[in-house]
């Protein structure tokens, strides 16, 4: 069954190696088409799919093409569970005056960027602001 969805990319994670012989790469899409309640989407690449997610950052406005696959699993104690997993097989930027302006080799700020969103509580120099307390003491 193959989808679309359109949003912003919030969360992307680097490539988790699983075992020899499998892959994967998560990333979250927020679906702003119902502003009031935004949907956060859980999503993956997998094996040679996962390299498509190189040029994209957090904030990129995206549109994700995903297969919707599901699975049956039994534990040993016999209980039967169902599994669901939206693979992403292609994604195309719906803003590519941004992607232009990135660089075409990755730095250590680029890897900050792909994996998860800036902080808000960083000064310019890059280290956490000291605790703010009312202590009298």
């Amino acid at each position: 069954m193959s989808l679309t969805l359109t949003g912003t990319i919030k969360v992307l994670r680097t490539t988790e190696i699983v075992n020899d012989r499998f892959k994967k790469r998560e990333i979250v899409i927020t679906d702003n088409s119902n502003s009031e309640y935004p949907q956060h989407i859980l999503m993956q690449a997998t094996q040679d799919r996962c390299a498509i997610l190189d040029q994209f950052y957090v904030g990129d406005n995206v549109t994700v093409h995903f297969n919707l696959r599901g699975r049956e699993w039994t534990s040993p104690q016999g209980e039967v569970k169902y599994f669901n997993t939206l693979e992403v097989w292609k994604i195309a930027s719906n803003g590519m005056a941004k992607q232009a302006e990135q660089p075409t080799s990755h730095t250590a700020q680029d890897f900050e960027r792909h994996t998860s969103a800036p902080s808000a509580n960083l000064d310019t120099t890059g280290f956490p602001e000291p605790a703010k307390d009312d202590l009298p003491f």
